[in-house]
């Protein structure tokens, strides 16, 4: 049986207006479903601006309880199910009082909620301090099994880690979903990190033998605490902030890249991809897990071998 789908992300620039954020989004997910998209993610946190620019307390009124009845992910189930689509979405969860995930839900073509993964890497860099709001997860590094494949998912910084993806790997993942908000955050930085970006991610999609799909935010945000000239930023008029550089894309088992927007428009991107490409991928080799030496990792479980 072929098994050829179409994937849709949903590049896009966002506001202060959560609802609007919101609306915005659910308009371009029918949209993508129209033009055929199965199985659609959002970027990373895409009902707000990236808040984690500065650490203000206040940005904690945010997040929301991530339950089958909580009222987004009711929404979310709901269009799903109207769309007949798999639907990865990134929030901002509340767990408990002072206890903050991000979060990504993943919800099958019939409204089922699948369940959710927590971001596990955590970074903290100028303009990206996510560590005053994030907890590292704690479930794990999951694959869920969905109407049109066996999808994983991780969040924004995990790209950078080739474990992570190994692990979705070896549960069989087919897809590797990854909703981002990354970008310059200095001028400086010229066209080089970007680069960086695609290319180790085309690597997990090699390393794997899976199609990777990763879906960025767009446009210019402020940062809130932004005081003018006070060095070289990316803004129009040197203002500090983030500069997010969108290129969300869709690399197959051989890291080619089979799709991709541009860096600076909101854009939906659909892609269609055949799933039989990855047993085709592994099958005639014994790449890319038969020759493991999984006795010889165990520098691995440390932070660093000095």
């Amino acid at each position: 049986m072929e098994r050829k789908i179409n994937l849709g992300l949903i590049q896009m620039s966002c506001q202060e207006n959560i609802e609007a954020n919101f609306d915005k989004t659910i308009l371009h997910i029918k949209e993508a479903a129209g033009n055929g998209a199965q199985i659609i993610c959002t970027q990373e946190l895409f009902k707000s601006p990236y808040f984690c620019q500065v650490e203000d307390p206040v940005n904690f009124y945010l997040a929301e309880i991530i339950e089958e009845n909580n009222t987004t992910i009711r929404k979310l189930s709901d269009l799903a199910a109207d769309l007949e689509i798999v639907l990865i979405a990134s929030l901002f969860e509340k767990r408990a009082p002072g206890l903050y995930h991000n979060t990504a839900v993943v919800i099958d073509a019939d409204g089922s909620y699948l369940g959710k993964y927590r971001k596990m890497h955590i970074p903290d860099d100028p303009h990206y301090y996510e560590k005053f709001y994030f907890t590292p997860g704690d479930l794990g590094y999951k694959v869920f099994n969905t109407k049109f494949g066996r999808i994983g998912v991780l969040i924004c910084w995990d790209q950078w880690f080739p474990e992570a993806a190994r692990l979705l790997g070896l549960q069989g993942a087919e897809i590797i979903f990854i909703p981002t908000a990354i970008g310059y955050s200095r001028a400086a930085e010229g066209n080089t990190y970007d680069s960086a970006w695609k290319t180790v991610q085309q690597g997990h999609a090699v390393a794997n033998a899976c199609f990777l799909a990763a879906v960025n935010r767009v446009g210019f945000e402020l940062d809130p605490s932004n005081a003018p000239g006070q060095s070289s930023g990316v803004g129009p008029d040197g203002e500090q902030g983030i500069k997010f550089w969108g290129q969300s894309f869709v690399a197959d088992p051989d890291g080619i890249i089979l799709k991709e927007t541009s860096k600076d428009q909101e854009e939906i991107l659909i892609c269609p991809i055949d799933l039989d490409q990855v047993e085709g991928t592994k099958k005639p080799s014994s790449f890319p897990y038969r020759d493991r030496r999984v006795d010889s990792y165990q520098e691995l479980l440390k932070l660093y071998s000095d």
